[in-house]
């Protein structure tokens, strides 16, 4: 008897625990005031912490304007891109889950990412050492644009950017800028990156032949920068010869797995902003055509 007690709340639990992560079929006012308190608080601690932590060692200046649209290959505007589209995304699916009405899922939530980002661009206006590039207004205005036009235009998510890092030999040559740990150079080092658009294919054709979760990729990546620009890799002594990556590969999209669990769903929608490892087809500016049978 008392293993059928046990069992029973057990599972009273589990379905609890999964019934909180089910999006709301109407409004919840608690889920929204805690969504928006938490992305407040959220994103309000992030500002200050990289206003302390990055900003403060670096002398201000006043408000200016760069252009660094020739710097490492575009990849930092690339990044940019994934950015602010996956946080846009995460703020329109919080805001889902509070019941909130799809003009404020796309108003309020899909732009949280874009928003974000311009208060950062603004630091690097009045930052000596940087500067607001309009390069990287219009790479974070094209995250937010590419989730907000795909629900308007087809109400689901049919290509999603993605991300994938491997490391490289060149963060040796100069670790202050392109990282010392792992940890590092994930965020520092561009020859590393390969930035994805993953296109689900069942989305587009509604072939029952194809699995749902199947995807096609192509990806963008660089090698051989040790600078961001060969101009000022050769006043400090270095001669370099970046090179533009393309890629051809198969991917999963994570969240067209079918499960009866919220708490799945939540947790494969979070790792679906991850390339999966797959055979890949590699295009390169001096290497030609070359196969993997795993790339990363």
């Amino acid at each position: 008897m008392s293993f059928f007690l046990f069992a029973n709340f057990l599972s009273f639990g589990q379905s609890s625990f999964d019934n909180f992560f089910k999006p709301s079929d109407t409004l919840n006012v608690t889920r929204k005031k805690t969504v928006l308190i938490t992305e407040g608080v959220t994103l309000g601690g992030a500002l200050i912490g990289l206003n302390q932590l990055w900003y403060k060692d670096y002398p201000k200046s006043n408000f200016h304007t760069i252009n660094d649209n020739n710097q490492w290959l575009q990849l930092d505007k690339v990044g940019h891109f994934y950015s602010t589209y996956h946080v846009g995304k995460i703020g329109a699916d919080v805001l889902a889950w509070s019941g909130a009405l799809k003009k404020e899922q796309l108003l309020y939530g899909a732009t949280v990412g874009f928003g974000f980002l311009t208060v950062v661009e603004i630091f690097d206006g009045y930052s000596q050492e940087w500067g607001f590039s309009w390069g990287d207004m219009l790479a974070n205005a094209s995250g937010t644009g590419l989730y907000v036009g795909q629900e308007l235009l087809w109400h689901e998510q049919r290509i999603t950017p993605k991300f994938s890092f491997h490391q490289t030999h060149f963060a040796q040559n100069r670790p202050e800028t392109l990282g010392n740990s792992f940890n590092e150079q994930l965020l520092k080092d561009y020859n590393g990156q390969t930035y994805w658009l993953s296109f689900n294919l069942y989305s587009f054709t509604h072939s029952k032949v194809l699995p749902k979760w199947l995807n096609v990729a192509l990806g963008y990546g660089g090698t051989g920068m040790i600078y961001g620009s060969n101009s000022e890799a050769f006043e400090n002594g270095i001669s370099q010869s970046p090179s533009r990556e393309f890629y051809l590969s198969l991917d999963v999209d994570l969240t067209k797995i079918e499960t009866k669990s919220h708490f799945l769903k939540t947790i494969f929608s979070a790792f679906n902003t991850i390339k999966v490892p797959a055979p890949t087809l590699q295009i390169g500016d001096f290497n030609g055509v070359k196969g993997h049978f795993v790339y990363f």
